[in-house]
């Protein structure tokens, strides 16, 4: 399946996860968005790696918090029903580090960014309560929210 064709799908797992509506113009931000924050997250478990003086990221390598943790079990159970996963799982790279990934980290990417998805539509509730369609700013807003925390 290509993402053109899934795009339908991203839209509607933002608009249950969160009462979200994009548009296909948001659907670049969303791709820039969560491959970004998966190479901050794997760039920080190449440091844990390298630490405990490993070459290869394992999946507990990589750092996912109690609540990006949760918003991955909810996104499971969304896609049950919207099967977006095929479409983040074409969006979703690895991204060029000085170590290698394992096996889990490569299978776990379309479930992070799926997670990484739903902690973005809800951080524009939480941001602007009453949002429907984000526009330019609350896009930014939910970057640079997200660079500060991942």
């Amino acid at each position: 399946m290509t993402v053109i064709a899934g795009i339908p799908r991203i839209e509607r797992l933002l608009r249950e996860a969160a009462g979200i509506d994009i548009d296909k113009s948001d659907l670049r931000r969303h791709e820039e968005f969560v491959n970004r924050k998966i190479h901050d997250l794997l760039q920080r478990g190449c440091a844990i790696a390298k630490a405990n003086g490993r070459d290869v990221v394992l999946l507990c390598d990589v750092p996912i918090t109690a609540g990006l943790q949760q918003c991955i079990h909810e996104f499971r159970a969304l896609d049950r029903d919207v099967a977006v996963r095929p479409i983040l799982d074409q969006q979703a790279k690895l991204p060029p580090l000085e170590l290698g990934f394992s096996d889990a980290v490569t299978d776990s990417l379309p479930d992070l960014a799926g997670g990484l998805t739903i902690a973005l539509a809800r951080s524009f509730k939480i941001v602007d309560p009453g949002l429907k369609n984000p526009d330019t700013a609350a896009w930014d807003r939910a970057f640079a929210l997200f660079d500060l925390l991942i």
